[in-house]
């Protein structure tokens, strides 16, 4: 197992946890080159969040076949596993948006609705640099709530929940190394303040589904069309681990080269 069994329970309660498990030196910096090479050949400095980065740099599905990263995936959803998602961010020193509080499964047309998320710290990340801020225990009433939609140049992504609908456990700044990774629930509620500082913080998402719920299609069209969001309708489906149990996915080999 990559995760001990006091780590589960952790994420069972908190709906989050950071595994004593971490990339090693090799990974951290493949991972770090990576990012300066993507950085460098963007037509912008600002690179915030490219939403499907896999779509761009097909090769960086190498880090989310990590054993680090898909045993301890492995560890909360089972076996039959599938790597749906992936995104990039990397807000600029100074300059970084803010990401709005709000679940992720708002934005995912996953049913029955279950991920959990690999965030990997490429650069140190800290309370100066933006760093992840979640509400543990938030995501134990398995209730998406409703979100107001914000078209705030300001923020990420354009769904936030109100300062009530957090309640009242205070956020957990989640620190980080480089090659140190949280692992998070589709129901956690969680946000992420500007990059006000002088440095980079850059970190790659993973998103992993077991393979009994269904990436459904036609849920993503509506969702974009209804809710103003970037189309995921055309997702690629990787099957990580084991079988696509629920038998409804389109799943695409892995590329020959990681296998």
């Amino acid at each position: 197992m990559a995760l001990t069994p006091t780590e589960i329970e952790q994420f069972e309660t908190d709906g989050v946890v950071v595994p004593q498990c971490r990339l090693g030196r090799a990974a951290v910096a493949d991972l770090a080159a990576s990012l300066d090479v993507h950085v460098a050949a963007s037509a912008r400095r600002d690179v915030d969040f490219v939403p499907n980065v896999l779509d761009h740099e097909p090769s960086w599905i190498r880090f989310a076949l990590l054993d680090e990263i898909l045993g301890s995936v492995r560890d909360l959803i089972g076996d039959d596993v599938i790597l749906w998602g992936s995104g990039l961010f990397c807000k600029a020193a100074t300059s970084g948006r803010a990401t709005p509080w709000h679940q992720d499964g708002q934005y995912w047309p996953i049913r029955p609705l279950a991920t959990v998320t690999a965030w990997i710290a490429i650069d140190p990340v800290d309370e100066h640099n933006g760093c992840l801020r979640v509400i543990p225990g938030s995501h134990r009433d398995r209730v998406l709530h409703e979100h107001a939609r914000n078209d705030s140049r300001e923020l990420i992504l354009n769904q936030e929940l109100s300062a009530e609908q957090r309640g009242p456990t205070p956020p957990r700044s989640l620190i980080l190394e480089p090659g140190q990774f949280s692992l998070h629930d589709v129901y956690m509620i969680h946000g992420a303040n500007p990059n006000t500082s002088g440095r980079r913080r850059g970190g790659l998402a993973f998103r992993y589904m077991p393979a009994t719920s269904h990436y459904d299609r036609e849920l993503a069209k509506r969702q974009a069309e209804e809710m103003g969001l970037h189309s995921m309708v055309h997702r690629t489906l990787f099957l990580a681990s084991g079988a696509d149990v629920s038998g409804k996915n389109d799943i695409t080999e892995l590329p020959s080269t990681v296998q």
